[in-house]
């Protein structure tokens, strides 16, 4: 389905239904890699935690070549491993095509779930998926929207962004504690401020939609710099969220850039990625993760990390 071609989205979810790993992925990637049980930054969540990561794990561009820091092949390892050692209770992942979805299953055990949808509808176009631990979350409700004044169609962009942008997002049960929250996910543009600061406003108005109010868990490449921007400003200045980084009880790492593209951290870098949390929300830990795999980067964006808990 193209962009140029946008449908209601209501018709598209009816059609097809919730994806689900069975018949949804290709099977591209082998077994994951062993990453072994230390080493992890954060690891696997107790009963009253949640284990949080956002992950831009990029695209596979066409026309990359084997050797290349970029080349999708070589960095499925890497990008198992990590996601094996850290054992997060959920995943935001960005620019997933359908094809790499798999890679990214290949790391969880079989009881993970996923919601979301290509952003050109269906299969089609980059994910702003959200994948789950089963076990312990139980999801109740989900969709998607297109950050555009056209929401419910699909491919619609309006407001100067050229690429087509989107939130998923999902109602969850914490079956462990019996709590409820909202996650949501998304991909803010690259090149318009405009697009960025009414993107930012979409999601406090999504959040205006749940009665009563929910704690509430954004995850995203918001292609802005994090304490010194519009759409920061928008989310976090305005008090409805807090940025998990800077209100972290301990801080696991140092403050890197996240988008390092496959280059060593940088301290003080820009940091474009974030998990935001409404207040409430507890903060236990954060992370900037720089895990390589025999020198080997998983994606040009660094993984984020943050440990929270549900008030």
């Amino acid at each position: 389905m193209s962009s140029n071609q946008p449908v209601s989205r209501r018709t598209a979810l009816a059609t097809a239904g919730a994806l689900g790993f069975a018949g949804a992925m290709y099977a591209q990637a082998g077994p994951a890699l062993a990453a072994g049980s230390t080493g992890a930054l954060i690891g696997a969540a107790d009963k009253t935690d949640l284990h949080i990561m956002s992950f831009n794990i990029r695209l596979d561009r066409t026309g990359t070549l084997p050797g290349q820091a970029d080349y999708w092949p070589e960095r499925i390892a890497a990008l198992q491993a990590v996601l094996e050692l850290e054992k997060p209770t959920v995943v935001g992942v960005q620019e997933a095509l359908f094809h790499q979805l798999s890679a990214v299953e290949g790391a969880f055990p079989e009881h993970y779930g996923m919601i979301g949808f290509g952003r050109d509808g269906g299969s089609a176009g980059e994910y702003s998926a959200i994948f789950y631990d089963a076990r312990r979350l139980s999801v109740s409700a989900w969709d998607q929207f297109w950050l555009s004044d056209s929401p419910d169609l699909i491919g619609s962009a309006t407001w100067g962004n050229t690429v087509t942008r989107i939130v998923t997002w999902g109602r969850f049960t914490d079956l462990s504690t019996g709590k409820d929250l909202i996650l949501a996910n998304t991909h803010f543009d690259h090149d318009s401020e405009n697009a960025r600061i009414l993107s930012a406003r979409a999601i406090v108005d999504l959040m205006a939609t749940f009665s009563p109010q929910l704690p509430t868990v954004v995850t995203g490449d918001f292609n802005a710099q994090a304490e010194a921007s519009s759409a920061y400003d928008a989310l976090v200045g305005t008090g409805v969220f807090r940025d998990t980084w800077t209100s972290a009880a301990e801080q696991l790492t140092p403050a890197y850039g996240t988008f390092p593209n496959y280059k060593d951290p940088v301290l003080g870098g820009s940091r474009i990625d974030w998990i935001l949390a409404t207040p409430g929300i507890t903060v236990r830990q954060a992370a900037i993760n720089t895990f390589t795999l025999d020198g080997r980067y998983p994606s040009d964006h660094a993984p984020i990390q943050a440990l929270v808990r549900l008030p």
